[in-house]
């Protein structure tokens, strides 16, 4: 079967975010003065084939593991479609 798998990648919480930093200065320029915060992250989307959606979710989860995510700046989360 095929899967589509969704990978979102985010810094992880405790570390600053200087893309988001930049982005919530741009907006504050613009005026735009209502956002607090801003997170920049990735948004993987994968096309895997698998026999099961639980074998395409460890197949994500090790590509996300070993080459995606950077585990020690990032979390990630999948979602198997």
């Amino acid at each position: 079967m095929n899967f589509t798998v969704e990978i979102k990648i985010m810094p992880l919480k405790e570390l600053l975010d200087p893309q988001g930093k930049a982005v919530l200065g741009g907006l504050s320029n613009l005026g735009i003065k209502s956002v607090n915060d801003v997170r920049i992250g990735k948004h993987i989307q994968l096309q895997i084939e698998a026999a099961s959606e639980d074998e395409a979710r460890s197949i994500a989860e090790e590509a996300s593991r070993k080459l995606l995510a950077n585990q020690v700046m990032e979390e990630f989360t999948i979602m198997v479609k």
